[in-house]
C-alpha cells in the first residue's frame, strides 16, 4: 500500500511527523467516531499486566483505555550507559521526577557487527531494557530508525558495513530496503513482546526514521516512508507510529493512511537563543490540528557540544548547563504547554557517555548534553521544572484538555500571557512568559488574579484559577501548582516557585474553615468567602498550612516549596492509594504491606523524613530499616531525628604505572604479510577513487572503526623530494607518516569553530619533505597511521546523499620528484570480542595484541611515574591497576581526570577493564573528566586501567596528572551487577 500524499506532507525542505493508528486486533483507535472524552483522572501507571489496552487520541491528548494521558517523556540512551543494571537507576530517577515515559533510540550499528548478524545480549539487551521500563511503570517511545541521526551516533546509527553495501540509504532502493527489513525484523521481534496494546510491556509509541534528509513531500520520500510503515505493521507493531520532522516550521495535515496522524516537531535551539514562541495552537506545526493533539518529539533539554567546545566557549557541558538552565527549561516547556503540546519528549533527560567509537563526528566522548540528569547519573537543579510540571500534568487532569481562551494582556507588556481554559471544568490557565533580562512584576487585568505577579528574568510561570483541588476550589495562586492528591484522610496540594518569592494562594470558602499554620513562615486571613494564604517560599524549607472544616469535611494540607525544596518532595502511587514523601534526595519505590510502608531511595546529606501515607499505615521502613516516627499535626508520619548522610568515599592514588612504546608497523622490517592487500579498483564510497590508483579507503577492506595502518612498498627513492598524503576523516582526525622508520611528520584536521561544528567529513592533503639521506636506491616502506574518527550522518552540516559513505583513511598518495609504483597493505581492528562489540576497538598494535585487557602480563614493561617528558611521534601505552572498596549500599559516581599543559599536543584513549571509555585530546578539549560507569568499574574490587597515548612528537607528551575523581555519592542506589569484561 502506498500512503497518500496527505499522509506524509509537510512544508518544502522539511519532514512531516505523523502518527498512524492501526486497528490491529482492535487494540488501537483513532479519533473518528469516538465519543468526546471529558476531563477526568488519567490512566493508572502502566505495567506489563497481560491485558489488552486501547490507544487513541483526539485534538487534545492521547487516550489510553478511554482516559486522557499527557505524555511527559524524557529521552535516554541505554547504549550510552554500558552497564545494564544502571538503566534501572536512570529510569527510577526519571519516574520520580515526574516523567511517565522514556524515549529510546535503538541504533543499528550498536547491534549489528556484520550483515545478517544482530546482537541483543549484554550491554545491547533491548529486551532487558524494555522489561525494566515496564517494571518501573514508564511508557516507552521506541525509535529503532533505521536512521537515528538525532542521537549523535556514528553514521547516524548506520552500521559500518552499510558504508560498502549496495543501495542508496534512506530511499526505496530495494538493495537498501533488504538490509532495513532485516534490521527491523530483528528489533520488532523483541518490541512486539513489549507492546502496551497487548499487555506484554509498555511500548506506547513507535517512531519510523528520523526527520533529517527524508523530504516527505517528495515522491521518493513518501515511497520510502510507506515501505517502513508497511514493514512495521506487518511485524505486528500495532501501537501508534510517527515520523519526526526536523527543526523547521511545519504545517499539520490530515492523514490518508490507516487511522490518522499525530504531528509534531523537534525544537532544538542554539545556546543563548530563546526557545521558540510557537504562538497559539498551530501557528507552527507543534500545536494540535483539527483531529490531532500537539506533539513535540524533542524539546531541547540541553545541546551536544563539539570538539573544542566552540558553542560553549571551550567550557564544555558545565557551560551548556548554565545556558540551558532551569529557567530556560521552564520557559520552553510552559510555552509548549500553552501551545497545546500534550505529547512531549525532552531531548535528552540523561545523555551518558559516547564510549568507544560510538559518537558522531560532531561530539566528543561525554554526551552529558547539559541534561537534567548529568553524565554521572547525578540529579541537577535543572530537574526542578521537569519535576514540577511532570507531577502537575499527572495529578491535575484539567491540563489534558485545554482550549485557547480570550486574550489577556499583562499591565507590563514585557510579560506575554497565554490564556487557556478547560471546557469541562472552566479552570483558567495562564502561562506568563518573560523574555526580558529583568525580573518583572505586573498585574493581570481582567483575570481572577487580583494581586501582582512576579516572573523572573528569562523565565516563565504557570497560574491557574477556578481549579478544583481535591474537595476545595482554588480561586487563584501567584505560585505554580505542582500536584494535587489525596493521602490518607486528607487532600494535599503543593505550590512552588523561586526561592524567597512570596506565594499568595486564595481558596473559595463560603464558610470560614479552621486554618492551622504549622510552620512559622505562612500567614493567612479570611475575608468575604475567601481564604488567603501568604508564604515566602523556601524560607525554613517546606511550609505547611492545614485547613479543616468550612465547605468540606475532608481536611486539606497546603504545602509550599521553592525549587530546591520541591526536589525533595516525592509523590508515589501504590495499590493502597497515593502517598507523599518529603526529605530524601530520591524516592525509588514505596510498597505498602499491612500497616507498614516500605520505602527505598537515596540520601546524600543529613535529612529528615516525612511521609503522608495511605489509610491504615502506621509504620515506615527506609531501605529495609525501621524508622521511628510519630504522627504530626500535618497528618504525616514524621521521623524522630535525622537520617545520616552518605559516608565519605575515599579514592586511591593511581600509582605503579608501567610503560611500553608501540607502532612497530612504522619499522621497515615489520612483517605485514598477513595484512590485507589494498588493491581494489572501485568503491561504493561517495568519495571518488583517484584515476589509475588503488582504493585505499578503510571501509572497503572491512575496517570501520578506530585507527587504521597502511604500509606501502616501492622501489628507488632517488629524486624523491616530497610525499603528499590525501586523507579523509571525521572531526579531529589526524595522520602520521614514516619512511623507512624515519618520522616524516603529523598532520591534523583543524579544530572546528561554530561554523564547522556540524561538519561530518574533513579532507586534507599532508605534504612531507623526504630527508636527503633517504633518497636512495633500493626498497622502501612508507608507513601511515590514520586516526579516522567517525562517519558522517545526515545532519545540518551534511546535505549530500549517503554522507556515511564518504571515505575514511587514505584517499591518494603522491610523490614529488617522480611517480612511484606502490604496493599497499592495510590493517585495522581485529574481530570484535563477543562482549564489547565492534565499536570498542580500533587498529592500534596494542589493541590487536590485547594490551588494554585485564590479565595482560605487563611485568616486562618499564616502571614509570608521571609526568613524562617524551617527544616521540607515535603511540605509547601506560598500564596500572587499582582497587576500590566502596560500601555496598553507597552509589559512588567516579571519573578519571586527565590534566596537562594545554600546549602539549597528544591524545589518549582510555581503557577501563578492557572497555574503551573515550578519547582525550589535551590541546583541544574541552573534556578532562571521563565517567567510569559502575559495573564496568569494580567499586569493590580490582580494576585495570590502560592509556594509549598518541603524540605527534612536536611537544613533550604526558599525561601529567591522571587521577580518580569522585563526582558524587549517595547512600542507596540500585544493585549493580558486574559487566562482563573478558581479559587476555
Amino acid at each position: 500500500m502506498e500512503l497518500s500524499r496527505r499522509t506524509f506532507t509537510a512544508l518544502a525542505g522539511t519532514a512531516a511527523l505523523g502518527l498512524a493508528l492501526a486497528g490491529s486486533g482492535g487494540a488501537a483507535t483513532g479519533p473518528r467516531g469516538a465519543r468526546v472524552v471529558p476531563t477526568g483522572p488519567p490512566p493508572p501507571p502502566p505495567s506489563a499486566d497481560g491485558k489488552r489496552h486501547r490507544v487513541g487520541f483526539d485534538r487534545y491528548s492521547l487516550l489510553v483505555d478511554g482516559r486522557r494521558l499527557v505524555l511527559w517523556s524524557g529521552e535516554m540512551h541505554p547504549f550510552r550507559l554500558p552497564s545494564p543494571s544502571l538503566w534501572r537507576d536512570v529510569l527510577q530517577k526519571l519516574r520520580a521526577h515526574g516523567h511517565n515515559a522514556v524515549s529510546v533510540p535503538v541504533p543499528w550499528n550498536h547491534h549489528s557487527p556484520a550483515p545478517g548478524k544482530y546482537d541483543f545480549t549484554g550491554v545491547r539487551d533491548l529486551d532487558l531494557f524494555l522489561r525494566t521500563a515496564a517494571e518501573e511503570r514508564l511508557y516507552v517511545v521506541l525509535r529503532p530508525g533505521p536512521y537515528n541521526g538525532a542521537a549523535d551516533v556514528d553514521a547516524g546509527g548506520f552500521p559500518g558495513w552499510l558504508t560498502v553495501a549496495e543501495g542508496t540509504a534512506r530511499t526505496a532502493d530495494p538493495a537498501y530496503l533488504r538490509h532495513v527489513d532485516e534490521w527491523l525484523s530483528a528489533v520488532n521481534a523483541i518490541a512486539v513482546r513489549h507492546l502496551f496494546t497487548g499487555g506484554g510491556g509498555t511500548v506506547l509509541l513507535y517512531q519510523i526514521e528520523d526527520g533529517h534528509g527524508v523530504p516527505a513531500d517528495d515522491p521518493a520520500g513518501r515511497a520510502y516512508l510507506a515501505h517502513l510503515y508497511e514493514k512495521v505493521r506487518a511485524d505486528r507493531i500495532d501501537v501508534p507510529l510517527f515520523h519526526a520532522g526536523g527543526r523547521e516550521d511545519r504545517t499539520n495535515r490530515e492523514s490518508g493512511a490507516k487511522g490518522h496522524l499525530l504531528y509534531g516537531v523537534d525544537v532544538d535551539t542554539a545556546p543563548g537563543e530563546v526557545p521558540p514562541d510557537l504562538g497559539h495552537f498551530g501557528k507552527r506545526g507543534a500545536g494540535p490540528g483539527p483531529r490531532t493533539p500537539g506533539f513535540l518529539a524533542g524539546a531541547a533539554g540541553g545541546t551536544a557540544d563539539p570538539w573544542g567546545g566552540a558553542p560553549s566557549g571551550g567550557k564544555g557541558y558545565p557551560q551548556v548547563r548554565r545556558t540551558y538552565d532551569a529557567a530556560y527549561e521552564r520557559r520552553g516547556h510552559l510555552t509548549h504547554l500553552a501551545n497545546g503540546i500534550t505529547v512531549h519528549t525532552v531531548r535528552v533527560a540523561f545523555g551518558g557517555t559516547s564510549w568507544g567509537w560510538l559518537p558522531s563526528p560532531g561530539v566528543y566522548t561525554s554526551y552529558d548534553y547539559g541534561a537534567a540528569i548529568d553524565e554521572g547519573r547525578r540529579q541537577t537543579p535543572k530537574l526542578a521544572p521537569l519535576h514540577q510540571l511532570g507531577h502537575l500534568v499527572r495529578t491535575v487532569p484539567d491540563l489534558a484538555r485545554l482550549d485557547p481562551a480570550g486574550e489577556v494582556r499583562a499591565a507590563d507588556e514585557r510579560i506575554k500571557v497565554y490564556h487557556l481554559a478547560n471546557p469541562d471544568t472552566d479552570a483558567q490557565v495562564y502561562v506568563l512568559r518573560n523574555d526580558s533580562a529583568e525580573q518583572v512584576t505586573s498585574t493581570l487585568p481582567e483575570t481572577a488574579v487580583d494581586v501582582p505577579v512576579t516572573v523572573g528574568a528569562r523565565d516563565a510561570k504557570l497560574l491557574v484559577t477556578g481549579l478544583q483541588l481535591g474537595r476545595r476550589k482554588l480561586a487563584y495562586s501567584t505560585a505554580q501548582p505542582m500536584l494535587s492528591l489525596t493521602a490518607g484522610r486528607q487532600d494535599v496540594a503543593v505550590f512552588t516557585g523561586r526561592h524567597r518569592e512570596v506565594a499568595q494562594v486564595a481558596l473559595d470558602c463560603e464558610t470560614q474553615p479552621v486554618t492551622n499554620r504549622l510552620d512559622d513562615e505562612p500567614a493567612w486571613a479570611y475575608d468575604r468567602g475567601r481564604l488567603n494564604v501568604v508564604v515566602p517560599l523556601g524560607v525554613g524549607g517546606l511550609s505547611r498550612v492545614l485547613i479543616e472544616g468550612g465547605d468540606s469535611e475532608t481536611p486539606m494540607l497546603l504545602l509550599f516549596a521553592d525549587d530546591a525544596t520541591a526536589l525533595r518532595l516525592w509523590p508515589y502511587e501504590t495499590p493502597s492509594g497515593s502517598l507523599l514523601v518529603y526529605g530524601p534526595a530520591l524516592l525509588r519505590s514505596a510498597t505498602v504491606r499491612g500497616h507498614t510502608v516500605h520505602l527505598t531511595g537515596d540520601v546524600v546529606g543529613e535529612t529528615g523524613l516525612e511521609v503522608w501515607a495511605p489509610r491504615g499505615v502506621t509504620a515506615v521502613t527506609w531501605n529495609g530499616r525501621p524508622v521511628r516516627t510519630h504522627l504530626s499535626r500535618a497528618g504525616s508520619l514524621l521521623m524522630e531525628g535525622l537520617m545520616p548522610g552518605a559516608p565519605a568515599v575515599r579514592l586511591p592514588a593511581l600509582e605503579g604505572w608501567r610503560r611500553r612504546e608501540e607502532n612497530p608497523e612504522s619499522e621497515p622490517d615489520f612483517d605485514d604479510s598477513a595484512w590485507t592487500a589494498a588493491d581494489r579498483t572501485s568503491s561504493r564510497s561517495t568519495t571518488p577513487v583517484p584515476g589509475g590508483r588503488p582504493v585505499l579507503f578503510a571501509d572497503d577492506y572491512g575496517f570501520h572503526y578506530g585507527d587504521v595502518w597502511y604500509r606501502g612498498r616501492f622501489e628507488d627513492a632517488r629524486g624523491l623530494e616530497e610525499v603528499s598524503l590525501s586523507y579523509s576523516t571525521g572531526t579531529q582526525g589526524l595522520l602520521m607518516a614514516w619512511l623507512d622508520g624515519r618520522p616524516l611528520g603529523t598532520h591534523r584536521m583543524p579544530v572546528p569553530d561554530e561554523d564547522t561544528a556540524d561538519k561530518g567529513t574533513w579532507t586534507a592533503t599532508a605534504a612531507f619533505e623526504v630527508p636527503e639521506e633517504l633518497r636512495r636506491r633500493g626498497r622502501h616502506v612508507l608507513s601511515v597511521l590514520v586516526r579516522r574518527m567517525q562517519h558522517a550522518g545526515d545532519g545540518r552540516g551534511e546535505r549530500a546523499k549517503d554522507p556515511h559513505r564518504a571515505a575514511r583513511g587514505l584517499v591518494s598518495v603522491g610523490f614529488g620528484g617522480g611517480s612511484r609504483d606502490v604496493h599497499w597493505r592495510i590493517r585495522g581492528a581485529v574481530e570484535p570480542d563477543r562482549v564489547r562489540g565492534p565499536l570498542n576497538n580500533g587498529g592500534l598494535y596494542g589493541e590487536r595484541e590485547g594490551w588494554h585487557l585485564p590479565g595482560f602480563d605487563d611485568r616486562d614493561w618499564k616502571a614509570v611515574e608521571f609526568p613524562r617528558e617524551d617527544r616521540r611521534q607515535g603511540v605509547t601505552w601506560y598500564r596500572t591497576g587499582f582497587r576500590l572498596d566502596v560500601a555496598p549500599d553507597v552509589d559512588a559516581s567516579i571519573g578519571l581526570t586527565l590534566e596537562d599543559d594545554p600546549q602539549r599536543a597528544y591524545r589518549v584513549q582510555i581503557f577501563l577493564n578492557g572497555w574503551n571509555m573515550g578519547q582525550y585530546i589535551n590541546d583541544v578539549g574541552p573534556q578532562h573528566t571521563f565517567v567510569l560507569p559502575n559495573g564496568i568499574l569494580r567499586t569493590r574490587g580490582a580494576n585495570t586501567l590502560a592509556l594509549a597515548v598518541l603524540s605527534d612528537g612536536t611537544t613533550p607528551a604526558g599525561p601529567r596528572d591522571v587521577r580518580l575523581t569522585l563526582l558524587g555519592a549517595s547512600q542507596g542506589g540500585v544493585p549493580v551487577e558486574a559487566v562482563d569484561s573478558p581479559g587476555r
